[in-house]
């Protein structure tokens, strides 16, 4: 698998060395799977943490249509929730490697945890959506500061080598991924408010496990300290500039079916809850075993041009299907199971491109990305408005469609990420010697 799925949103620390040799296609093995739960208190620690964070992508969900009912707010004002949360993650994630590189792995995840708990409870005593929309930008910060440290934390503290490290991270996103819609649709069934207040709770508890169970690392072990402008400056490399233009537009197309679709479907949190369960589920399943399968078979690159076209097609028949609830639900997860082949397979790719530092790469990269997913939600509500329920679907087509040119036209500048990986040894002593964040 790769060092990242990305996921979504996935975390710019992917391995943090420099050098390609990612751990997709034709490349070494992950090591055998019992020594997967044979770890240190202070890994599991961490990835119940990251667990948690990554629940924040999905968690308010289901509690959208609540939270405009309830606050007399308009569809295209509630999807701000994604976009200040997305807009603020994206860009806290150029700097997060300048951070934990001068202050340390451990510090950085607690300052994230802190955060996260402090505008998670806020949220939840907010009176006014526009509240919201405040505090959830500065749980994208919290969790940009989490998530982009926790897999470097994970890869240094894990046993049975790099690989089982990397499968216990993608579990930890997968798991949160499914949960996160889940949980706000059972606690949102009481009130809009209790996906907030759970989350603070859990974070808090998170904060505590880390806090005892997890060293500070000596100065010693500190990774030399990066400069902040090194993602923006990596953006000039053709290959990061051809994924990240790409990642953008199928952002897009990510996030109109994960936060448009809960207004069409009519349904309420508790059954908002299960249908993106259900859509996580089926991202973390193709993320972390279908995945992996397919680069194994063919280039990554192939892997694009067939799961891109297919993510387009998924999105056209959820437009043409938006009259019918059960068909909707069905065109969702069949997303979920093309999202997490693409999330993985883009993220290998990121990693494998270039010479780059992998924490620089994955930032720079991140960051682009994150600004499809910000704009997309509150997009798509005004197509909505403007156009015609369906339209949203449509455009998130065609902006798939563009994603897919960039990847076809880009061919040249990305030969490298279908060429052999380095060997498991040697990619596990350049995650040692490399740039941590």
């Amino acid at each position: 698998m790769s060092a990242q799925t990305a996921s979504i949103p996935v975390a710019p620390v992917a391995a943090h060395g420099s050098g390609h040799g990612s751990h997709g296609s034709h490349g070494s093995g992950h090591g055998s799977t019992g020594s997967i739960l044979k770890q240190p208190k202070a890994v599991w620690a961490v990835a119940f943490a990251s667990v948690i964070a990554f629940m924040g992508i999905g968690l308010v969900d289901p509690i959208l249509p609540a939270i405009a009912a309830s606050l007399q707010a308009t569809p295209t004002e509630t999807e701000m929730l994604f976009t200040s949360y997305l807009l603020v993650t994206g860009l806290a994630m150029l700097g997060t490697s300048w951070v934990s590189s001068r202050i340390g792995a451990k510090k950085t995840l607690l300052i994230g945890l802190a955060i996260i708990v402090v505008f998670a409870a806020a949220a939840g005593l907010s009176q006014n959506v526009e509240e919201i929309i405040g505090f959830r930008a500065g749980w994208g910060l919290g969790n940009a500061l989490f998530i982009s440290t926790a897999l470097a934390t994970i890869v240094g503290a894990a046993s049975g080598g790099t690989g089982s490290a990397i499968i216990l991270y993608e579990a930890a996103l997968g798991l949160g991924i499914a949960i996160g819609p889940l949980l706000g649709g059972l606690l949102g069934n009481l009130s809009w408010r209790g996906p907030f207040f759970g989350t603070a709770v859990l974070m808090a508890i998170g904060f505590i496990a880390i806090l005892v169970l997890l060293r500070r690392e000596p100065e010693g072990e500190r990774p030399v300290p990066t400069r902040l402008s090194a993602p923006i400056r990596a953006l000039r490399q053709p290959a990061l500039a051809v994924l990240a233009g790409a990642a953008l537009f199928y952002n897009i197309g990510f996030f109109v079916l994960l936060a448009y679709s809960p207004f069409p479907l009519g349904f309420d949190a508790l059954g908002l809850g299960f249908t993106f369960f259900g859509w996580g589920v089926a991202l973390a399943i193709t993320s972390v075993f279908v995945a992996p399968l397919l680069t194994a078979r063919m280039p990554r690159t192939r892997v694009l041009w067939i799961a891109l076209p297919m993510l387009a097609v998924v999105l056209a028949a959820a437009g043409l299907s938006i009259s019918s609830p059960a068909w909707l639900v069905v065109w969702i997860v069949v997303g979920g199971l093309v999202l997490g082949v693409l999330n993985t397979v883009l993220t290998e790719c990121v990693m494998e491109a270039t010479d780059l530092q992998r924490s620089v790469a994955s930032s720079a990269y991140s960051a682009v990305r994150f600004l499809g997913g910000a704009v997309a939600p509150p997009a798509a509500a005004e197509l909505a408005r403007l156009i015609s329920p369906e339209a949203p679907y449509y455009a998130a087509a065609g902006s798939v469609v563009v994603a897919t040119l960039i990847v076809v036209l880009g061919h040249r500048a990305l030969r490298r990420v279908d060429g052999a990986s380095e060997p498991a040894l040697v990619e596990a002593e350049a995650i040692a010697a490399g740039d941590a964040t």
